[in-house]
């Protein structure tokens, strides 16, 4: 994996949505709100992946009882299969599990890549929340992550966070590896051209899509032109 400083790329042996040899256009990477009622987020869910192109979605709740983050998964999985879009867990390998999940995003205190590796199985997809720093990315390549995530690029009331890397991290990170990179952290489209142009493989975005006033399948297209430029 290493060669003295340098980072070797990773073997391409990951989910097909996120691995890839040469970069495209970036893609957007959906995140549920904090908090849902699932009969109404599904339809919401359905009308935003209708809306557009969507690479992946993840379902993030806190504090919630396992078995309702359970029936959750049981009523939005379908959907995204439905449009080809991958369902992501948050935190939670063992629950991901459970729910057959395409994978599981984990915080730096969410338990171990390799870990979680060996729950999943090596299709799983597994991403590691990275903040402001290339170490912890570099770790995460080393022990097997798909993606690595980095932020919050912009003030945001969804996660605040006063981790504030600079686009350049994105440079950096896509000029070292293969291994996707995804921005997170108040992205909108009218400030995600500078994201987009450092190399950000996806951009995760959350009130920008459930908030917008037209609706989430406006929200998701709101980011065609950017992405696609």
């Amino acid at each position: 994996m290493t060669n003295g400083d340098e980072l070797i790329p990773l073997d391409p042996g990951f989910g097909d949505r996120f691995a890839r040899q040469a970069r495209p256009a970036c893609q957007l990477y959906v995140v549920s709100p904090p908090a849902i009622v699932v009969a109404e987020f599904a339809d919401h869910l359905r009308a935003a992946l209708q809306g557009g192109p969507v690479a992946a979605f993840q379902l993030r709740l806190k504090d919630v009882p396992d078995a309702d983050v359970l029936r959750a998964c049981a009523a939005l999985l379908p959907i995204c299969q439905a449009h080809d879009v991958a369902f992501l867990l948050n935190d939670r390998a063992d629950l991901a599990k459970a729910a057959g999940a395409d994978g599981v995003h984990l915080g730096q205190s969410d338990g171990g890549i390799k870990d979680a590796r060996a729950l999943l199985g090596p299709e799983a997809q597994i991403g590691r929340t990275c903040h402001d720093s290339r170490h912890l990315a570099m770790e995460a390549g080393e022990e097997g992550a798909d993606y690595v995530a980095f932020g919050a690029f912009y003030e945001t009331t969804t996660k605040p966070s006063h981790y504030r890397p600079a686009p350049e991290i994105l440079t950096w990170w896509t000029t070292i590896s293969q291994l996707p990179c995804v921005a997170i952290g108040g992205i909108t489209p009218a400030n995600a051209a500078p994201i987009v142009a450092a190399g950000a493989d996806f951009v995760a975005v959350v009130n920008a899509v459930w908030q917008h006033p037209d609706g989430p399948g406006a929200g998701v297209r709101a980011f065609e032109a950017v992405l696609g430029g």
